[in-house]
């Protein structure tokens, strides 16, 4: 394959996987605290050997897939009145306890289960300073301030813990709004909770929209420069049958 095809195939390839990218984002547009990604790539030069009519090295530049970013902007909060639904307004993410260990999340659509522990729609429960909260019918309507203390009509139940990082461009994500890392948490200072209500997403689908038909036109310019060239061998492979020997 010649490299004229190899770097439309890479082309092609970095469309698909924005494409990908784009897809997933709207695809979360309903998913609380849901942040967006983008597709990143890079120019990779390789040095190959002259084709005939030419002289000295020459240069092919591919596109490499380099990951994805997020975009960790803060969606809108929105109102629902569900006393076990938490928004966080600034910096910050729950603490959740998985059977791979702790991991971190800004979804704060939380249920209690059988055992009256606080926990994210996958089950997993949230922790506070003592470890997971247990709520009872006793403790009637729970009150969650905004540091996080936890109260009910017997009084306080405990504090959701509620931290942050160094460097939180580089959680990993685990599904079910789920981060890990190995960097060591800390307490937020920047982060308050506001209960009775959501963060939405922040992916803007008008946006997405467009991007994604950015990414449509960049792939049809591309694949028809691949059948171009197809052509142009297909023609040349004619002219050259029809030479008499």
């Amino acid at each position: 394959m010649d490299n004229a095809l190899l770097v439309s195939l890479s082309q092609q390839m970095a469309a698909y996987r924005s494409m990908e990218v784009i897809a997933n984002n709207l695809a979360n547009l309903s998913t609380p605290a849901f942040k967006r990604e983008e597709a990143k790539f890079e120019q990779f030069v390789q040095q190959v050997q002259p084709s005939e009519g030419e002289s000295g090295p020459q240069t092919v530049s591919f596109v490499k897939d380099t990951g994805v970013s997020r975009d960790l902007s803060e969606g809108r909060l929105e109102s629902t009145g569900d006393p076990f639904d938490l928004a966080i307004n600034g910096k910050g993410y729950f603490v959740v306890q998985t059977a791979a260990g702790n991991s971190y999340t800004r979804n704060g659509h939380l249920t209690l289960n059988g055992d009256g522990e606080l926990v994210t729609d996958s089950g997993d429960p949230v922790l506070g300073d003592g470890g997971p909260l247990t709520i009872t019918a006793d403790d009637g309507n729970v009150h969650i301030a905004a540091d996080g203390t936890v109260s009910g009509l017997r009084g306080e139940i405990g504090k959701l813990q509620l931290v942050d990082f160094a460097d939180d461009t580089t959680l990993q994500k685990d599904g079910s709004s789920l981060y890990s890392t190995g960097q060591t948490p800390n307490a937020t200072t920047g982060g308050t909770i506001e209960q009775g209500m959501l963060e939405d997403s922040n992916v803007e689908p008008v946006i997405e929209i467009s991007h994604m038909i950015d990414v449509m036109r960049a792939y049809q310019a591309t694949a028809s420069l691949t059948q171009s060239q197809e052509d142009l061998k297909r023609q040349a492979i004619d002219k050259l049958g029809s030479i008499p020997s």
